[in-house]
């Protein structure tokens, strides 16, 4: 197996520090999330990234026990979901979430989606304060939420300290993270190299992968690390999983980092966080 250092920290904003690259865990089944986090763990990965929608929880709890590291090794990010927005329903679910995956806190508790239709999702956020008042988790944060839903938020005296969004060099989101850069909110990134491979087999991509002898993936994690996001790509192939995590020994040029921007484009099939949410 191929062993990497792990990634460098970012600071959230209540001083608890963050990895900068993570292993996703979207979908995979508990044994497949078992082997795969384990896998990552021993390579050098130190955040792993579920929800209690993706199922695999409990898979997830048994591989950061059998890469036989330490808890506090780890920074474990998980999501709830709509069923329990409202104040006392973030406890539940964060103690739900804690008992399938077998650990006694969690390290960052975030809203999965806002589902702007219950219109509980600040009610929700006030839960997760009282549960890093109660020492259940370490940092709270958001996850698909755009500038209306992050408003909502602050006019209600609440920050989250990160908001996880889709965000990759076809989806930069600049309305999202300039509010970030504004209120000091970590921007971490799901689905990071895109998705079906189309993002990879850009030119623009390849062209500057071929120039640092890396492979495509590594190059779009290296922008997204270098613009100061937190990728968390999913993968459960040893290989893959090192080569994923090893874009630290290297760096962009301007011209590369201007060149991957630019491929910034509209998507229509873009989930609606207005619309779509779980």
């Amino acid at each position: 197996m191929t062993r990497i250092d792990p990634a460098p920290t970012v600071t959230l904003a209540n001083g608890v520090e963050m990895p900068q690259l993570g292993l996703g865990t979207w979908p995979m089944t508990d044994a497949e999330a078992a082997k795969a986090v384990a896998t990552a763990i021993e390579t050098g990965y130190r955040l792993i990234d579920t929800a209690e929608n993706y199922k695999n929880e409990t898979g997830v709890g048994q591989g950061i026990r059998d890469a036989g590291v330490a808890r506090d090794e780890v920074f474990l990010t998980t999501k709830m979901n709509k069923q329990w927005h409202s104040v006392d329903g973030a406890r539940r679910a964060c103690e739900a979430s804690l008992e399938r995956l077998g650990l006694d806190y969690i390290d960052l508790f975030l809203i999965h989606w806002p589902n702007p239709d219950q219109g509980t999702y600040v009610e929700a956020f006030e839960g997760l304060t009282r549960l890093l008042d109660a020492g259940l988790v370490r940092a709270i944060g958001t996850s698909n939420f755009l500038p209306h839903h992050l408003n909502d938020l602050f006019a209600a005296g609440f920050v989250p300290h990160v908001n996880q969004i889709q965000l990759d060099p076809y989806h930069l989101r600049p309305d999202i993270t300039a509010i970030h850069a504004q209120k000091g909110i970590v921007t971490e990134s799901w689905s990071p190299i895109g998705r079906a491979g189309e993002m990879l087999a850009d030119p623009a991509i390849t062209r500057i992968a071929e120039a640092h002898g890396k492979t495509a993936a590594q190059i779009v994690l290296r922008w997204q690390v270098q613009s100061g996001f937190v990728p968390a790509p999913k993968s459960a192939d040893p290989e893959r999983q090192a080569q994923n995590l090893d874009v630290f020994g290297f760096a962009l040029t301007e011209s590369d980092m201007a060149a991957l921007s630019g491929l910034d484009r509209p998507d229509p099939d873009m989930l609606d966080a207005n619309s779509f949410g779980h």
